[in-house]
């Protein structure tokens, strides 16, 4: 298969399916592969790089028992315990990276999903901020229903994050506290709310190559718009402590297929960037055009939202 051809293909409108043969994705010369990943990225995407930052918005106590997190009471982690977060420091988070030029921000909260008073609590946070910040809204909050979907909506939330972690076949062996089906309803509904649809995963699990494949085509079927790939940083207390951390050329063949597969979506590096030489400068060269920057409301955050701001101004990409 010559991808530099086939990236030509999906520049002119070509796509992927299922139906396809994709094992030259795994073979195939990557320096090739991440050229035409890069062509199809600036064709169908643009140079600008979307950057997104987070903040914890509750901590710990999560009863499923993911096998990669640090949050879940099934694990033996030193993870930090909290309740939902005041109003005004979700605001002041906001503020900050808004005043960074970061394009928009998140409350993630652990758990299964956020319920009752604390949910009245992030509707009526989300509210404050869209009154007050003119930066993009978005949500993580588990397995929420069309209600809360609409609400969070109605309160000025344009995007929810709900990764489905791995493929299909692999999920079983990651959790069993919910389902990978679970996963792709709750998907499902936040497209039929007319939200911006972000869900990826993490690659370096124990998975395959035709797994991390599975879930790019997946994820392409359901019409994502912003997949974001982590890179697996093993923790110490989870079943998954001593996974092989991947090497930079494992990171940067999957970051370039998940272009080829997808080539309209956002691909956005996440968790793992620090496995990469310059924080990743090269997957912005192979097919990514999005990123999680900062790191909650430190003055570490404005260091690595800067760095990253000079990084991609250097490439052209600011």
């Amino acid at each position: 298969m010559d991808v530099r051809k086939l990236a030509q293909e999906i520049i002119d409108g070509r796509r992927l399916t299922r139906e396809n043969d994709l094992s030259f994705f795994l073979t195939c010369d990557l320096e090739e592969l991440c050229e035409g990943a890069d062509r199809i990225r600036a064709h169908c995407v643009g140079e600008k790089v979307d950057l997104c930052a987070i903040i914890n918005g509750r901590s710990g106590r999560c009863p499923e028992d993911c096998k990669y997190c640090s949050q879940s009471v099934h694990n033996h982690t030193n993870c930090e315990v909290y309740d939902f977060l005041p109003e005004e420091t979700i605001v002041e988070a906001c503020r900050l990276h808004e005043d960074e030029g970061v394009d928009r921000f998140s409350i993630v909260t652990a758990g299964k999903a956020l319920t009752g008073e604390e949910f009245e609590k992030a509707v009526h946070a989300y509210e404050t901020m869209h009154r007050e910040c003119r930066i993009g809204l978005c949500a993580s909050m588990g397995f929420l229903d069309a209600a809360q979907l609409h609400r969070l909506h109605e309160a000025g939330v344009t995007s929810y994050h709900h990764n489905i972690e791995t493929s299909k076949r692999y999920f079983p062996s990651i959790c069993t506290t919910h389902t990978y089906e679970q996963k792709i309803e709750t998907l499902r509904r936040v497209k039929a709310e007319g939200l911006c649809a972000c869900s990826g995963g993490i690659i370096g699990m124990g998975e395959t190559w035709e797994d991390r494949l599975d879930m790019a085509v997946s994820l392409a079927e359901l019409e994502i718009n912003s997949i974001p790939l982590n890179a697996l940083m093993p923790i110490p207390g989870t079943p998954l402590a001593g996974q092989k951390p991947l090497t930079e050329a494992e990171i940067l063949r999957t970051v370039a297929f998940f272009r080829y597969l997808n080539p309209e979506a956002h691909i956005r590096l996440a968790a793992g960037r620090a496995l990469m030489e310059n924080d990743g400068e090269r997957a912005f060269r192979s097919g990514a055009s999005a990123t999680i920057t900062g790191n909650m409301l430190t003055t570490a955050a404005r260091a690595t939202i800067q760095s990253d701001r000079r990084m991609l101004r250097r490439m052209g990409r600011g």
